[in-house]
């Protein structure tokens, strides 16, 4: 067991450095776009939900494949050469100078961010099965301290320019990667390497290994529709709270410090307690129907100063994911743990795709004068809306789980 702690410290730097280049871009992206484009907040919606969901597109196609390299040549090969892409395509945005250039930089994006598969796999491979769903909550430990410190660094930055963020992104993603090479130990035992097939690696493929077993594609269809409602907040996160509240970058870059915050608190911390004393399909149920509160929440409030109070009351969503992702991933062999997390990584990658380009076109058209009436908060309704579907999903899944083990 001593043996794992270190291991879990070093994926969980990678990953919080790898998330805090992504969070300082969050805040000035969508301005970036509107200044590039025509000035208006409605079409700069547009574009954004399409640069969105081109990344996702391509981590729906390279997650898989990355999945299944890491099961054959290791985790620290295929983690160490996405992050040094990563790190170089930050720079090609740094210094874009059309909106079409945006595109090829978020689609090699999404080629080189496809490595959470392999991150994921890393976890397992170093986590008992009993103890897997709480240390998944370590990759939403890393997520939300990311989060934390790059979306209040980002608006800091973004008042001195709109592409500075990206600079100190490439910078930062660099020296992660420089550390990762210097330090991350190798996770996947010589004995549980596969070799890589094209067949597995093919993200329709990849799809359908989740129906093996009624648990697995329940749950996964339950992940799939939470990852899509969940998809409101990249989407339209800083475009909202400017519309309705006029807030600023500093103001939204601590929002999201905020939301980084309880993220790190409810995922790196209380998961470890809540998930093993409630059990894991209470978390992952109740976790979902907390989500939907706190997304009718956001669409509700009037004033700025409510959205804190729903980010600390909503941040308990945040052990829905890894009591999931536990219960996958204890579904499946050892030799397969990159397959598995890639193709969960594919299914949020399409809820990644399409998430956005739903969430950016409702709130378009609510604030549009083509709307019959002005509701800015139409897509958090319609995410909440699909958060109950995917509780009620796995709710359903449990149940029909039980009787078939029943006899």
């Amino acid at each position: 067991m001593k043996q794992r702690k270190p291991a879990l410290i070093f994926i969980f730097i990678t990953l919080f450095l790898d998330i805090l280049g992504i969070g300082l871009i969050v805040p000035i992206l969508p301005r970036l776009i509107e200044q590039l484009g025509d000035g208006q907040v409605a079409s700069a919606s547009f574009i954004y939900g399409w640069l969105v969901g081109l990344y996702s597109l391509m981590l729906f196609i390279f997650a898989p494949v990355i999945g299944s390299l890491s099961d054959r040549f290791g985790r620290r090969p295929v983690i160490l050469l996405s992050l040094f892409g990563t790190g170089l395509d930050y720079f090609l945005l740094a210094w874009a100078p059309t909106l079409a250039w945006f595109f090829v930089g978020r689609l090699i994006s999404g080629i080189t961010g496809a490595n959470y598969s392999a991150a994921a796999a890393y976890v397992a491979d170093v986590s008992p099965p009993e103890k897997r769903s709480a240390n998944f909550g370590i990759i939403g430990a890393a997520f939300g301290l990311g989060f934390i410190f790059g979306p209040a660094l980002g608006g800091w930055l973004g008042e001195y320019g709109l592409r500075v963020p990206f600079i100190v992104a490439g910078i930062l993603t660099l020296v992660n990667w420089l550390y990762g090479f210097l330090v991350l130990p190798e996770s996947l035992k010589k004995e549980n390497a596969r070799s890589f097939s094209l067949d597995r690696a093919n993200p329709i493929a990849a799809l359908l290994e989740l129906k093996r077993q009624p648990l697995i594609l329940g749950l996964s269809g339950s992940y799939f529709i939470s990852s899509i409602a969940h998809q409101v907040y990249p989407s339209i996160w800083v475009l909202y709270t400017a519309f309705r509240y006029e807030w600023d970058t500093k103001q939204t870059g601590l929002s999201l410090a905020l939301v980084g915050l309880m993220a790190a608190i409810v995922q790196g911390g209380l998961a470890r307690y809540i998930i093993p004393k409630i059990g894991e399909r209470n978390s992952a149920v109740g976790g979902l129907i907390v989500m939907a509160l706190a997304l009718t929440g956001y669409g509700l409030a009037s004033e700025g100063w409510m959205v804190y109070f729903i980010i600390v009351l909503g941040s308990l969503s945040g052990v829905a994911v890894p009591a999931i992702q536990g219960m996958v991933s204890k579904s499946v062999g050892d030799n397969e743990q990159g397959a598995i997390q890639g193709s969960l990584s594919s299914l949020q990658s399409v809820a990644g795709f399409v998430g956005p380009l739903i969430a950016t076109s409702i709130f378009g058209f609510f604030i549009s004068e083509r709307a019959p009436f002005i509701l800015p908060g139409a897509s958090f309704y319609f995410s909440a809306t699909l958060s109950v579907v995917a509780a009620v999903l796995a709710a359903v899944s449990f149940r029909e789980s039980s009787r078939i083990a029943a006899g």
